[in-house]
């Protein structure tokens, strides 16, 4: 049975209805017809081929839906399950990494829409052990980014161990970004807001930041040096990274999630006097995401998204690459 996509067939060209043959349904595989499908910035590096990969293109891997086919090895009981798939659709689960949960840095891992045709389609099929059960409380349109946004910035705030003592910062308030202080506020963290506008300080206060920086005021990052635990990084432009490490207290972390292409320098002096650590992080494994799906339903924590059909993904992808979404677009069949 062929399944209907929307498709990019060159570089940064619109996507139009496509066919395609899925592979035969393995023992382990199930069929998920998909209602929603969230939009990231990684479909946007995929479509306009900035990674790689092939064409036709298939993206998206914020995905919602339910499963309408099992394989053989598969509790029927999971037939009409509501699932979420995020961006890994399998690993080898056998390796150091996969076996103390950390599928995301598995050697194997595949990727629901790089080497394989993703979820702007009517269905999917993949590893069943990859498809993760929705809780009741989380509506469709706003779990989806959950499964890709969500995963990213609630993965390092469990990492390194954010709690109630932790002074967590937020760098960008976009699709990630407000998600992070909404997880790191419902962890009980005092979260201070990075943002270059008003308008978007006041957006940080009302998603429960305590604080909000606006870094294009004179001083503003000198004014709040030594005052944070955790930095979260969620943008994907180059700023004065030293700058932002200097806001970091001793044992501080500053952990990059945005996919930049710039580089960092901070002095090693720095680095050893004050014990700082500078690092990234990306997703997490199957315990975490389903750990995260359910933190999500118990303290309200929802993205904030913009619903449009399918029919309307071109426009959704012109608009998000002009920065025009408050904060995810997710689309669903009509």
């Amino acid at each position: 049975m062929s399944i209907q996509a929307y498709a990019v067939h060159e570089a940064r060209q619109p996507l139009a209805l496509w066919q395609y043959e899925p592979q035969p349904l393995g023992a382990l595989d199930v069929e998920v017809d998909i209602t929603h499908c969230g939009i990231c910035h990684s479909d946007l590096h995929l479509v306009d081929g900035e990674w790689g990969g092939s064409f036709p293109k298939v993206v998206g891997h914020e995905i919602i839906g339910v499963i309408r086919a099992v394989g053989s090895a598969v509790d029927r009981a999971r037939l009409g399950q509501r699932v979420g798939i995020g961006w890994q659709r399998s690993t080898c689960l056998d390796c150091e990494y996969c076996l103390r949960g950390e599928e995301n840095l598995c050697h194997a891992a595949q990727a629901t829409c790089k080497e394989h045709y993703g979820g702007f389609a009517r269905a999917i099929r993949l590893d069943s052990r990859f498809c993760h059960p929705i809780p009741d409380a989380l509506a469709s349109v706003n779990a989806a980014p959950l499964l890709c946004a969500g995963i990213t910035v609630y993965a390092p705030l469990r990492r390194y161990g954010a709690n109630a003592t932790t002074r967590v910062g937020v760098v960008g308030i976009g699709g990630l970004g407000h998600l992070a202080i909404q997880y790191a506020r419902a962890m009980g963290c005092h979260v201070t807001a990075f943002t270059t506008t008003p308008a978007k300080a006041k957006e940080a206060h009302a998603l429960g930041a305590d604080r909000a920086v606006i870094t294009t005021r004179e001083g503003a990052l000198k004014s709040v040096r030594s005052s944070i635990d955790l930095l979260i990084v969620t943008v994907a432009v180059p700023l004065d990274w030293l700058e932002y490490a200097k806001t970091l207290r001793r044992n501080g972390t500053l952990c990059f999630v945005g996919a930049s292409p710039d580089s960092v320098s901070v002095p090693i002096g720095l680095l050893i006097s004050n014990q700082w650590q500078l690092t990234g992080g990306s997703i997490g494994g199957r315990a975490l995401m389903r750990e995260m799906l359910a933190f999500s339903a118990q303290h309200g924590v929802v993205a904030q998204t913009e619903l449009l059909p399918f029919s309307e993904v071109n426009t959704a992808l012109e608009r998000l690459r002009r920065n025009d979404v408050r904060y995810r677009f997710v689309l669903a069949w009509e």
